[in-house]
């Protein structure tokens, strides 16, 4: 099964700012968890939303790029290093700057691989990802 974007118009990830393929890949993210989380539980919206937070805060995406660093190709490691270097005006209070800056590496990264076309990738990374 293929996977395209949602959207056709045509753009070029690569000449992308990192802050902007992390502001795509935010939603992309949340929208993926959002989803299995629905589909494997049928729980109350409180619940869900509660694991999904869990999961979409900067700490846990902190831990799952240091799960799939070895998993990258040098050019999704050049990506993520983009995001997570990338200049930010405010870090959250509930996380820690590299928490925060690893978070938006892996954001940009899921950014550039949607923004790619490259939604089979991203599912690949996020797989082992468990609620």
């Amino acid at each position: 099964m293929v996977l395209n974007r949602l959207c056709d118009l045509p753009c070029n990830p690569r000449m992308m700012s990192a802050q902007t393929l992390a502001f795509v890949g935010d939603a992309v993210f949340d929208l993926i968890i959002r989803e299995r989380l629905s589909c494997k539980n049928d729980s109350a919206v409180g619940v869900l939303n509660n694991k999904k937070v869990s999961v979409v805060c900067c700490k846990a995406q902190a831990e799952l790029i240091d799960n799939i660093w070895d998993n990258l190709s040098d050019e999704e490691k050049s990506i993520y290093k983009r995001g997570r270097n990338a200049h930010v005006s405010q870090i959250p209070k509930n996380a820690s700057g590299a928490d925060y800056h690893k978070a938006t590496g892996l954001e940009a990264l899921i950014g550039y691989l949607y923004l790619s076309d490259n939604l089979t990738r991203i599912k690949e990374l996020l797989e082992n990802i468990y609620f």
